[in-house]
């Protein structure tokens, strides 16, 4: 890539997408100072990789059943080199990294999950943050490491829990605040003004 030329992103999905559009509308918007580089999914009907293609963005599947993670994993990180991306941005990827392929992009690798993390963690966590009965959750951007949502914070909102709430209600208005802090995080990321001091990430 040559000096000056705009950051990549990397999108990896496996549903619908809705993170990555959210994303994707903010680059085409030039609101955020990037190019998508490459969507991927490891499902062949995912709604979020027709959306790609229909927004003219380079864009592949593999299907990932039957296939050995640290084989599969390798196949992914061969795809995002030959695309020339700068940061991967996991949007609904419900597959765990494996160290090696975390390995290939250190501490550029970006998640996005429901819930003020550590609090509840892996799937259903909006379940999870009704049942635990919590008055406040929310949702976190964090680094990717080989672990389960469990890499450094960049940047958290907190999400009222309501009454009346159920997992669809509670769902919706967590999501809003990922569309706006997923590109936040982005923008930051890219351009490089932080330090990680443990498991702190820190602005400089």
């Amino acid at each position: 890539m040559s000096a000056g030329s705009p950051k990549r992103l990397g999108i990896l999905l496996s549903g619908r997408g809705s993170n990555f559009e959210a994303i994707a509308r903010n680059v085409l918007s030039g609101r955020l100072d990037c190019e998508v580089g490459f969507v991927f999914s490891n499902k062949p009907d995912a709604a979020g990789l027709a959306l790609a293609r229909e927004l003219g963005f380079a864009a592949g599947c593999i299907p990932s059943a039957g296939v050995e993670r640290e084989v599969f994993d390798a196949q992914v990180a061969h795809l995002l080199q030959e695309h020339g991306v700068d940061l991967v941005c996991l949007a609904g990827y419900m597959r765990l990294l494996s160290g090696k392929f975390v390995s290939q992009f250190p501490q550029r690798i970006l998640n996005i999950h429901p819930s003020l993390l550590p609090a509840f963690p892996g799937l259903d966590a909006q379940y999870q943050a009704l049942t635990h009965g919590v008055k406040i959750t929310g949702c976190t951007v964090h680094l990717v490491d080989e672990n389960l949502d469990s890499g450094p914070i960049v940047l958290q909102v907190p999400v009222p829990v309501l009454d009346d709430d159920t997992v669809e209600s509670l769902s919706q208005r967590i999501l809003k605040e990922e569309h706006i802090i997923y590109s936040e995080a982005i923008a930051w990321m890219l351009k490089g003004n932080y330090r990680i001091e443990g498991r702190r990430v820190i602005k400089v």
